[in-house]
């Protein structure tokens, strides 16, 4: 006796088929055009920390800030007028409105997040008496829509600016006292996904950031602190096409924070007053300098650059 099987209908195949394009090629149509893959390409958005509670009582010494006291109204008046220049060239200012009141460091957005093509990194500061802040950068950024692609963890270490874009292939990064070999290596592989060149600088022991020391102002100049610059890194911008600009003192790069400026366009640059003989050596070279006093910003031994964390550029 036969039996026959019932025929039964195959399941039909999937039709909805992924959309394959890159991250970086819808991120303005998704979220809103964020991202940066330059030093000097026109600025068009800041994150910043205007000084709050965490200003007005705090150990001098313990957060690293100058022994002479810091004048807290001053300080924000300053800060404030910085954001009122950025405002009249057109640049998008977002604050981070919430922080940690023991703190005073948080300020310096820019070491709190490094931003990509992509997003941003949230990054792990160094010190313990910063650590933390970046919670606060990581809640501004989710509240603007910027997507944030890796917060560095494990026992790496790694702080904004540790990094330097020399352009969309090439990117620099440094280990020192503010960044080990853990951080750096959770930083270079999203890049290198990115299918960016990553160059290693060793940070000098007497400073803890690239920014303290080299700074580009446009496609094809670069200022440095030639003492504490290493040859190879030097020899790289060289060969990208950057005529390299020696800084021409001492004291303005370490007490006025020369190299430490903020640029709005390939040439024309904001700087902190006091830097009389880098300001003429630059504009001998044709290169636009605006001034502004920080006196008080500087106190906490950091300077504009520190000051203002990138969103959008170009």
């Amino acid at each position: 006796m036969s039996h026959s099987m019932p025929d039964i209908d195959a399941l039909p195949g999937e039709k909805w088929f992924p959309l394959e394009t890159r991250f970086e090629d819808e991120i303005s149509e998704y979220w809103g055009g964020w991202g940066v893959c330059s030093e000097v390409d026109t600025l068009r958005s800041v994150l910043v920390r205007r000084p709050g509670e965490e200003i007005e009582s705090f150990n001098a010494q313990a957060m690293r800030f100058s022994s002479i006291p810091i004048d807290v109204e001053l300080m924000r008046k300053q800060h404030d007028h910085v954001i009122s220049i950025y405002r009249r060239r057109g640049i998008d200012v977002h604050y981070v409105q919430t922080q940690r009141k023991d703190r005073p460091n948080s300020v310096f957005c820019r070491d709190l997040m490094f931003m990509t093509p992509e997003g941003a990194i949230i990054t792990r500061p160094a010190m313990a008496a910063r650590r933390g802040e970046e919670r606060y950068i990581a809640q501004a950024l989710a509240a603007l829509g910027v997507p944030i692609l890796k917060t560095i963890s494990g026992d790496g270490f790694f702080e904004g600016a540790n990094a330097m874009w020399i352009d969309r292939k090439d990117c620099v990064l440094s280990t020192g006292s503010r960044c080990n070999r853990s951080g750096f290596e959770q930083v270079a592989s999203q890049l290198e996904r990115m299918g960016v060149n990553v160059h290693h600088m060793q940070q000098p022991y007497s400073n803890i950031h690239i920014d303290g020391i080299m700074n580009p102002i446009s496609h094809d100049l670069v200022l440095i602190h030639a003492s504490q610059v290493p040859y190879d890194i030097v020899d790289l911008l060289k060969k990208k096409g950057y005529k390299i600009l020696e800084a021409p003192s001492r004291t303005e790069v370490t007490q006025t924070l020369a190299c430490n400026f903020v640029v709005f366009e390939p040439g024309h640059i904001l700087t902190a007053e006091g830097n009389v003989r880098t300001q003429e050596m630059l504009e001998s070279h044709g290169v636009r300098v605006d001034t502004v006093n920080i006196s008080e910003i500087l106190k906490g031994r950091g300077g504009l650059h520190c000051m203002s964390a990138f969103l959008k550029r170009g």
